[in-house]
């Protein structure tokens, strides 16, 4: 497969005469392009999650109950089917007109599904508003790598992450406020303003190198398993709700279903790059963390589509009020996404987080079932917290585990891969919440109204299309049919018991695995995002290896080298004197300057390096001394070896020509520093000329 190489900027021995990406441009550039970026993805995370508080304001406006989960539904699979399509026409025809692309049908999706008349167009519209928004989150870390170095990019993936973990606090909160003070309608006019400031940034500042990589498509594959993916949802949300379970309508799709599973299967086994290879499925770890995925999206988005529902209308609290009571349940999510990855990270042991978050997950739905409409705020707040902190558990976890066991060749797709089978559980999840939903009501309804006495003229019906309506009912049989919606928003949660059992049976077949060096706690972006981030393998190891770059992993990383190399140097002094062979001289009062590295701590380097005689002073200028070159290949050679163990049995010797050697090359020239910082100097001050480590 043709890997891109502007994952990572290629070292200025490899580029003589040009720019580095990411390091020649003004660091102000590099921010206001990172903040359109942002902003992009801002706004298709929101997507995801503010909807959830309008949808029962929504019904009330348009109708269709029965029809709620595919406001949701149709988004998910839109932005699943497309996540592939983008990263790759985003290799081969540059990925700054493809952002731009997805910017723009984005928007146009947003603004025809404010300006929707009925259910069905904004299903519709929301396909479409899918489709560019699984461009803009894939597309968005992508170009990261193209105008972010790999000792900077920790901290930028910091921002993403940090993004997507506001989108799920923000999302339900500004989709109340939107609906109490001005219309549901600006739930998704609000991106329009922000996109067009996206838009309008990215054409200006944004300058990618363009690294043509031709791809054969997988096409027809995509579009199959996209089919089945519809086929199957559609029976599950339209099954004994439009259609009797037993009619040629629910029979037809599932045997469609069916047929396009099989020749997906068959497209895939020759597909030159599939976009789901089944090998991956002879893979223990992968095919069993799909399915717990695919559970674990079932019960989030089922939740978090209709609990809104359940404090609207059976507890009468505003939109707003909504969003800030699902707030325990998104806390409970970062809170264990974030502590259960560190921990493994930490300890090298991942079985029990599964294990536990699946039964944490059993209790939550257990719990939710028992709300009423009679729950206080403090128990529904604590339920949520439960339910939210299972998911949580199990969230991060699952990529590590994935990443853990395939090769280096698998590492992207099985990385992306997982997290399709969570987007489709989450597809799932609305519709069959929705299905269960909508049959529950129908006949609860029909026997709370049983000899009520009703207004003249009242059509029960009213109730299932517009929950606003109960407001008009006596007050006897208001009650009753609170209770009706009440109960049958909880039982969904029952239903969800046994799918989740499965999961916690599954999660004691995973086998437990030493973790791999260079495999850490994914960002936020894998977890927390619905549809599946497209990226290589080569860009999976150099997200795992870039958290390097920071401070506190350059002192540990060195550490190592000096170690290995059988030095006993302090960290710091072998990163100066590797600066030194790589740029062939080096001022430490730049470096104090144009580094984050302490002014003391580069002083004591230097100092230590004069007083062993491995450099001389020439001026303000370090050179390397005789001893001090011998000391410096023993180091390049230690730090080679040191990030070739961080691999573990993803790197082969014999690869060094391939693509994984080159980028061990690349990061380890990049962990010496950058640039900026290398002196100007005559060339009667060079004694030796820069080593290319």
């Amino acid at each position: 497969m043709a890997q891109d190489d502007t994952t990572l900027p290629p070292t200025p021995a490899d580029t003589a005469g040009t720019t580095v990406p990411g390091e020649g441009r003004p660091r102000r550039t590099v921010l206001v392009a990172m903040s359109a970026l942002l902003l992009g993805l801002l706004i298709a995370a929101l997507d995801q999650t503010i909807v959830s508080t309008a949808l029962p304001t929504i019904v009330s406006d348009l109708g269709g109950m029965q029809h709620l989960s595919w406001v949701v539904t149709a988004y998910l699979l839109a932005s699943t089917a497309a996540t592939p399509l983008w990263g790759k026409l985003g290799d081969q025809y540059g990925r700054k007109k493809l952002f731009q692309t997805a910017i723009v049908i984005f928007l146009v999706g947003s603004a025809l599904c404010g300006l929707s008349q009925n259910m069905g167009e904004l299903i519709g519209f929301r396909a479409l508003q899918g489709l560019g928004g699984g461009g803009l989150i894939v597309l968005s870390m992508a170009i990261v790598g193209d105008i972010v170095p790999p000792r900077d990019r920790g901290r930028y993936q910091g921002l993403f992450g940090a993004v997507f973990g506001a989108s799920s606090v923000l999302g339900p909160l500004l989709g109340g406020l939107f609906v109490d003070n001005l219309s549901w309608r600006w739930v998704f006019y609000i991106n329009l303003p922000i996109g067009l400031v996206a838009l309008a940034v990215i054409a200006a500042v944004l300058r990618i190198p363009v690294h043509r990589n031709r791809h054969t498509i997988d096409y027809a594959g995509t579009a199959v398993i996209a089919g089945v993916a519809t086929c199957l949802v559609l029976v599950a949300s339209l099954g004994g709700t439009t259609w009797a379970w037993g009619s040629w309508q629910i029979i037809g799709l599932a045997a469609l279903g069916v047929v396009l599973l099989a020749v997906f299967i068959a497209i895939e086994r020759t597909a030159a790059e599939p976009v789901l290879p089944l090998g991956l499925f002879r893979i223990r770890s992968f095919w069993l963390c799909s399915v717990i995925g695919f559970v674990v999206g079932f019960a989030m988005f089922g939740g978090m589509t209709y609990l809104p529902t359940f404090l609207q209308v059976v507890h009468g609290v505003t939109p707003t009020l909504s969003g800030v009571h699902m707030l325990p349940m998104v806390v409970g999510m970062l809170i264990a996404s974030t502590g259960s990855g560190q921990l493994v990270s930490r300890t090298g042991h991942y079985k029990i987080f599964p294990v536990l978050g699946t039964a944490v997950i059993i209790c939550g739905l257990l719990l939710l079932h028992t709300l009423t409409e009679f729950s206080s705020t403090l128990t529904m707040s604590l339920v949520f917290f439960v339910f939210g902190f299972g998911l949580g558990l199990v969230l991060q976890v699952l990529v590590l585990i994935v990443q853990n066991s395939v090769g280096y060749e698998d590492l992207g797709v099985a990385t992306s891969g997982v997290t399709f089978f969570r987007s489709i559980g989450a597809s799932f999840g609305v519709a069959i919440f929705g299905t269960i939903f909508a049959n529950r009501l129908a006949g609860e309804l029909k026997t709370a109204l049983a000899g009520m006495a009703l207004p003249p003229g009242f059509d029960p019906a009213v109730l299932r299309s517009d929950p606003h309506t109960i407001a008009t009912l006596p007050a006897s049989a208001r009650a009753a049919v609170l209770h009706a919606y009440s109960v049958s928003i909880t039982a969904v949660f029952l239903y969800a018991v046994p799918v989740a059992a499965v999961a916690f049976v599954l999660a004691w077949l995973l086998k437990e695995q030493p973790l791999r060096g260079s495999v850490t706690a994914p960002d936020a972006s894998e977890t927390l995002a619905t549809n599946p981030v497209e990226r290589t393998s080569r860009e999976e190891v150099a997200r795992a290896l870039t958290c390097l770059g920071t401070r506190e992993g350059r002192r540990d990383l060195y550490l190592r080298i000096t170690e290995r190399a059988g030095l006993d140097l302090h960290p710091a002094s072998s990163w100066l004197l590797l600066r030194i062979n790589r740029y062939g001289s080096t001022s430490p009062q730049l470096l104090t300057d144009r580094t984050d590295v302490p002014a003391d701590v580069i002083a004591h380097a230097a100092e230590e390096l004069e007083v062993r005689r491995l450099t001389d002073r020439e001026g303000t200028v370090l050179l390397l001394s005789d001893a001090g070159r011998r000391t410096a290949e023993r180091l390049v050679e230690a730090r080679a070896s040191v990030l070739a163990d961080m691999l573990g049995d993803w790197w082969d010797p014999s690869r060094e020509d391939a693509d994984l050697g080159r980028l061990l090359k690349q990061l380890s020239a990049h962990l010496c520093g950058d640039d900026r910082d290398r002196p100007a100097r005559p060339e009667s001050l060079t004694r030796t000329s820069p080593a290319t480590p």
